[in-house]
C-alpha cells in the first residue's frame, strides 16, 4: 500500500442544501478488526472491491464497528428541532473500482430513536431499530476516557463494549507503511454504499474535517452481528486491529440518499 496524505483527502465542505443534516458526533468510537478477505465474499457487487492490507505477511480485509451518540442532529441549514440519539454503524472497507475512490460498505446501523421511520421508510435504507446506552467519563484535563462502556439491545445487532484509555497513548495502525496513512483509511472515507431495503443499490455522502482521534484499548466486545454474520467470531472480537476514539466531532451529510442504477 501506498502512502496517503490527509491533505490530499481534505477539502471545503459543498454548501449544504435544505434537506441536509448537520450533526455532533459524541463518544465516537471506531473499533476495527482485521480477517481473511474471504469471510466477505458474496457481500457486496462487483463494481467494489476489498480494500485490503498487508499484515505479518498476510492479506487481511477491515470492517469496523462505529458508535456514538447523535448530538444536536438537525438541518444544516433550516431552522428545525434537534435530536439527540445512539447509534452504530458496521462498514467494510471498499474501493469503488469505476471511481477508484476509498469508501465504505455498510451492512447496517442501528439506531436509538423514533426518527428510524425516516430513514427505513422513506429512503429504504438497512437501519434497524436498536436500544442504546452510554455510560461514558471522560477527563477532560487529562484528555482520556476514565469509562467508556455502550450497550445495545436490539435483534439485528445486539451490542456490549467496554473501551479504556490511557494518557498520551501511541496510534499504533499495523499493516500501513505509516500512522497518517491509516488515519486516512479508516477516518475519511466520505462515500458509503449499501444495498436498501427493497435490494437496490443506495449511496450517500458526509463531509468533516480531519478527525482528531487517539488511541483506546479494548477491555470487552460483543457484536451480535457480526458473530451471527461469521465476519469475526466472538473470540476474534476480544483483540481488534485497532480501537480509535474521539470525545465529539461535527459531520454533514448530504440527503436524500441516492439509487445507484
Amino acid at each position: 500500500m501506498d502512502s496517503l496524505k490527509l491533505n490530499d483527502f481534505l477539502h471545503p465542505r459543498p454548501s449544504p442544501k435544505w434537506i441536509d443534516v448537520l450533526c455532533k458526533l459524541q463518544h465516537f468510537a471506531i473499533i476495527t478488526y482485521a480477517v481473511d478477505p474471504s469471510r466477505f465474499d458474496g457481500l457486496f457487487p462487483e463494481r467494489f472491491k476489498l480494500d485490503t492490507l498487508k499484515i505479518n505477511g498476510e492479506e487481511k480485509a477491515l470492517i469496523s464497528v462505529v458508535p456514538f451518540i447523535d448530538v444536536d442532529f438537525t438541518s444544516a441549514v433550516m431552522p428545525f428541532p434537534k435530536f439527540t440519539m445512539g447509534q452504530t454503524n458496521y462498514r467494510i472497507y471498499i474501493i469503488d473500482q469505476e471511481t477508484n475512490e476509498r469508501c465504505v460498505w455498510f451492512l447496517g446501523t442501528t439506531l436509538d430513536s423514533w426518527t428510524l421511520a425516516v430513514p427505513r421508510l422513506c429512503w429504504n435504507l438497512p437501519w434497524y431499530s436498536g436500544e442504546v446506552k452510554f455510560e461514558c467519563e471522560y477527563d477532560e484535563p487529562q484528555q482520556r476516557y476514565r469509562k467508556y462502556k455502550m450497550t445495545t439491545e436490539a435483534t439485528w445487532a445486539p451490542a456490549n463494549v467496554e473501551l479504556t484509555q490511557t494518557k498520551d497513548s501511541k496510534i499504533e495502525l499495523s499493516g500501513f507503511p505509516d500512522t497518517e496513512t491509516g488515519l486516512v483509511y479508516l477516518t475519511h472515507p466520505l462515500a458509503g454504499f449499501y444495498y436498501r431495503r427493497d435490494g437496490k443499490l443506495g449511496t450517500y455522502r458526509v463531509w468533516h474535517k480531519q478527525l482528531e482521534v487517539s488511541s483506546a484499548n479494548l477491555k470487552f466486545a460483543s457484536f451480535g452481528l457480526l458473530s451471527r454474520l461469521g465476519l469475526v467470531t466472538q473470540e476474534e472480537q476480544q483483540t481488534p486491529h485497532s480501537v480509535l476514539i474521539e470525545p465529539i466531532n461535527e459531520f454533514t451529510i448530504y440527503l436524500p440518499p441516492k439509487v445507484v442504477k
